[in-house]
């Protein structure tokens, strides 16, 4: 996919992607729930820059993750894997979210009933994008009391089917 720009819905952060994956990925964990309002849905880029850094803020959700937003009006904008540098920028903060298509879904058993994604493609329950997809340091069960599960190391490629 040729490169893309977007940014906060207040204009304060801006960017530009390069390298983007031309699927996206839902997740329905309780951490990007609560982060975004909803399900987050986000495509991988290889390389992202920013223009108004003053007022991109990051948020270190677990030891190995950080999402990073607005500090003025809070759009959620990507969420970043530290140890391998991997971005994952949220499909509706590109100034042109069309080429994309969902291509799998996971912590499919904390999804709220109240709506589901049409098209046949995975759908992995919390144990099994841990699984997949966690630190080796990490246990396999979230542990928290709010039910929020911790941030999976996911990696593009390996969430094709």
């Amino acid at each position: 996919m040729a490169d893309k720009t977007g940014g906060c819905l207040c204009g304060g952060v801006r960017f530009s992607a390069r390298g983007i994956e031309t699927h996206h990925h839902a997740c329905h964990c309780g951490m990007c729930r609560r982060w975004s309002g909803g399900p987050v849905l986000a495509a991988a880029v290889d390389g992202l820059t920013f223009d108004g850094v003053d007022n991109l803020a990051r948020y270190e959700s677990s030891d190995w993750a950080e999402r990073g937003f607005c500090r003025n009006c809070g759009s959620s904008l990507f969420y970043h894997l530290k140890p391998q540098g991997l971005y994952m920028v949220c499909v509706g903060a590109f100034d042109d979210p069309t080429g994309f298509q969902l291509t799998s879904e996971i912590f499919i058993d904390h999804k709220p009933a109240g709506y589901a994604f049409a098209g046949d493609h995975p759908r992995l329950t919390e144990a099994e994008t841990l699984a997949r997809f966690a630190p080796s340091e990490t246990p396999a069960t979230s542990g928290r009391a709010d039910g929020s599960s911790p941030d999976a190391s996911l990696s593009q490629s390996d969430l094709q089917p």
